[in-house]
């Protein structure tokens, strides 16, 4: 699997900075966990990276993430991969039945609740968040609203993981990419 065609696809149906960064979070949330279950990091990094990759062009549920699993089944891309992707979207009945499966369905949504949550920080740095400060905005329903705190709950029990040691790992995991997604921090006014 290489990155780069990976990337390139990825570029070339989406365009938007913010579906961009949540790409790259999902990236390294996928490589963090590679790394704890000692799987393939690029593997499993590419997975994240193009889980989203059809969502611009094809941003509704009778087409996301369908015409994508089709793109990537014509790039060559594995049956295990798209499966994974498919099954990410709780709406596609796709059973995640591999630990591939199970990790990115628990990290996607998670990923993009704790980038609005440094978002609204005032020093806009992951590096200062803690678990407490997300969990306590996970409780705050009309806070990220759009994101689903049944599914981010669901993909926690799917994986088997303590809910405070998932969203740790998580944080960990998007520090690493920190500048890329823009939670590197902004200087003070």
């Amino acid at each position: 699997m290489e990155r780069e065609k990976a990337w390139m696809l990825l570029t070339t149906y989406t365009k938007t900075e913010s579906l961009i960064r949540h790409a790259l979070a999902v990236e390294a949330a996928m490589r963090f966990y590679a790394k704890i279950y000692d799987k393939n990091e690029d593997y499993w990094g590419i997975t994240g990276l193009l889980h989203d990759f059809d969502y611009e062009t094809f941003p509704d549920e009778a087409n996301h993430p369908y015409r994508g699993n089709e793109i990537l089944e014509k790039e060559g891309y594995p049956e295990e991969m798209r499966k994974a992707i498919m099954g990410h979207a709780a709406y596609t009945s796709v059973p995640r039945d591999t630990l591939l499966a199970k990790t990115l369905f628990a990290v996607d949504e998670l990923a993009g609740f704790i980038m609005a949550v440094t978002m609204v920080r005032p020093s806009k740095n992951i590096h200062e968040l803690t678990q407490k400060s997300v969990k306590k905005k996970f409780k705050t329903r009309a806070f990220a609203a759009k994101v689903s705190r049944e599914e981010i709950s669901q993909g926690i029990q799917e994986l088997g993981v303590e809910e405070t040691e998932h969203i740790q790992r998580v944080i960990d995991a998007l520090k690493t990419v920190a500048g890329d997604i823009g939670l590197a921090g902004s200087p003070m006014a």
